[in-house]
């Protein structure tokens, strides 16, 4: 028993940890190139995991912790940045009056598409403000140069801290926290769209199923491995993040995938 364990821990959860940014988001970038929507997908999870992972690549050299947890970041990035391009590729066109309600069809609205296949909703324009209309604008581009410019930032300080040994510690403490503590928010964003529209519709199951497998793979690999492999703020933060995909999962079962009003809901 104690060889499948130590089989499963060393070998098996590393592959799976690596593969699992395209195991857990292949099926919902499918799914929203096919239907040309992404509405009910919440653009925050792409956020989310772009800024972690690139945390976490800069955090490696001053934590050196396990290599497929780097890889996996890594692998993530490519894929988010797959993700993001289809999602605002496809994601829902310009407000329209309150008041008008519309429900959407297999991803086509019953009362018509925008000719790049988006969906016109009638997202509150309360429900949609941030400062600055943060990751809301309309251009494309000015997401690619915010993902540009927050790598190049980060890069810079890890030149400019290098040679203050005290200094550079303090700073990779300071950004592997800020990584593990953000990805370890991952679900709020969807799960505060799902209860907005009351609808788990646009959200794939199979991504769902992915994140608990990879909570359950991750737990064993995070506290089998041996003392010191895996530092204690990514169990922490994993075990939040595990919590929150439960808390989903409940989403799912109460809320399925009936189809939304989007009469004040908010929809990436």
């Amino acid at each position: 028993m104690s060889a499948i364990i130590h089989f499963l821990v060393n070998h098996a959860a590393p592959i799976f940890l690596v593969a699992s940014p395209i195991t857990s988001y292949a099926d919902q970038i499918i799914s929203m190139h096919r239907t040309r929507s992404s509405a009910g997908f919440s653009l925050d999870i792409p956020l989310i995991m772009l800024t972690a992972s690139i945390l976490k690549v800069f955090y490696w050299p001053g934590a050196r912790f396990d290599q497929a947890l780097l890889i996996q970041a890594v692998v993530m990035i490519a894929v988010q940045s797959v993700l993001l391009k289809v999602a605002l590729d496809n994601r829902a066109g310009p407000l329209r009056p309150q008041g008008i309600e519309m429900r959407t069809m297999g991803g086509k609205g019953v009362d018509g598409t925008l000719p790049n296949g988006g969906i016109l909703d009638s997202r509150s324009s309360d429900s949609s403000q941030r400062p600055y209309n943060f990751w809301r604008w309309p251009q494309q581009q000015a997401y690619w140069n915010f993902i540009i410019a927050f790598s190049t930032a980060l890069f810079a300080l890890h030149i400019f801290l290098q040679p203050s040994p005290t200094t550079a510690q303090l700073y990779t403490s300071l950004i592997g926290a800020l990584g593990l503590g953000i990805e370890a928010i991952l679900p709020i964003p969807q799960i505060w769209t799902n209860y907005s529209s009351q609808s788990c519709r646009g959200f794939r199951l199979s991504v769902l199923a992915n994140w608990l497998f990879g909570d359950a793979m991750k737990m064993g690999f995070f506290f089998l491995s041996p003392p010191g492999k895996i530092p204690w703020a990514f169990k922490a933060c994993g075990i939040f993040q595990a919590c929150c995909d439960v808390g989903l999962g409940a989403q799912y079962w109460m809320y399925g995938e009936g189809i939304p009003e989007y009469g004040g809901g908010h929809l990436a």
